[in-house]
């Protein structure tokens, strides 16, 4: 995956003068603000608020507090200031909105994942036309007002996967993240982080609300995800992940997401469709 810089010249990410809402189509160019296609925005954080959606492909967002996955027609919100690192895989086609500090009290504290809704994408289709660096007029204020009215009732739909915050966990967790398909192995993680296995579980329980097996269970159905985005078969995607059969990781997706890879993934074309991923209990 491609790795770029945030582009510099006319960053309207950074503008903190001019309209309160500034409205950018995103396509697979160099020169967008945004690109697409199949890349990677390394950690970096705006002075503005952003809301951004794709049309096909798919979105992983990383935080310091998590990790999650933006499919198609979701709206991801990414508080002013907060720092985050953006991968896109196949996507071509998305807008962004960005939000002067002021405008966003009401909308969450804390990135996320939100419905996107018929008013929203038509008054968002409609603002791509005003120019990013006048003052809104009277019109185009009460349309901004609405949108933030949406955006603020939507619903919040998410993929998330919690990041620990101490740093020796933090490298654990990454490392999860980097092998996905390998078991975690609860005595050589304690090795690995100078801790007893009863203090790691703990800790790490109490970081991220889950356990160690489960939290790896979620980042594999992520990157199953990602995979599937791709257009990688089921059948590679089990392999990947170390099932036995294609037949034991379709179960085991299904009692997350409710149906199999192939009818999920098709599903996701689809603007009403939420993303939700239940935990099973272990």
């Amino acid at each position: 995956m491609k790795s770029i810089p945030i582009p510099t010249t006319q960053d309207y990410s950074e503008q903190a003068h001019g309209a309160a809402l500034i409205c950018l189509k995103n396509e697979e160019s160099e020169a967008s603000q945004f690109p697409l296609g199949t890349r990677k925005l390394d950690w970096h954080r705006h002075h503005r608020g952003q809301v951004f959606c794709i049309e096909n492909g798919l979105m992983h967002v990383r935080t310091q507090e998590g990790t999650w996955i933006l499919p198609p027609f979701r709206a991801g919100w990414i508080p002013p200031g907060e720092l985050h690192q953006i991968s896109v895989v196949g996507a071509l086609q998305g807008w962004t909105v960005l939000l002067l500090p002021e405008v966003c009290a009401a909308l969450p504290q804390q990135a996320s994942v939100l419905s996107v809704n018929e008013v929203m994408r038509a008054i968002v289709k409609r603002a791509t036309s005003w120019q990013p660096d006048a003052d809104l007029t009277p019109e185009q204020h009460n349309l901004m007002r609405v949108l933030l009215d949406e955006l603020q009732q939507a619903p919040l739909r998410s993929f998330h996967l919690p990041m620990p915050q101490t740093a020796r966990l933090i490298t654990l967790a990454e490392g999860l993240l980097q092998s996905p398909g390998k078991p975690p192995h609860l005595g050589e993680l304690a090795e690995q982080t100078y801790m007893s296995t009863r203090t790691l579980s703990r800790l790490f329980r109490a970081e991220t609300g889950l356990s160690i097996g489960l939290w790896s269970q979620q980042a594999n159905l992520l990157h199953a995800v990602e995979r599937l985005a791709l257009g990688h078969s089921v059948a590679q995607v089990a392999d990947d992940l170390g099932y036995a059969t294609a037949s034991n990781f379709i179960a085991m997706f299904k009692r997350h997401f409710g149906e199999t890879p192939g009818k999920y993934m098709q599903a996701q074309e689809l603007p009403q469709r939420s993303l939700q991923l239940t935990p099973v209990k272990q």
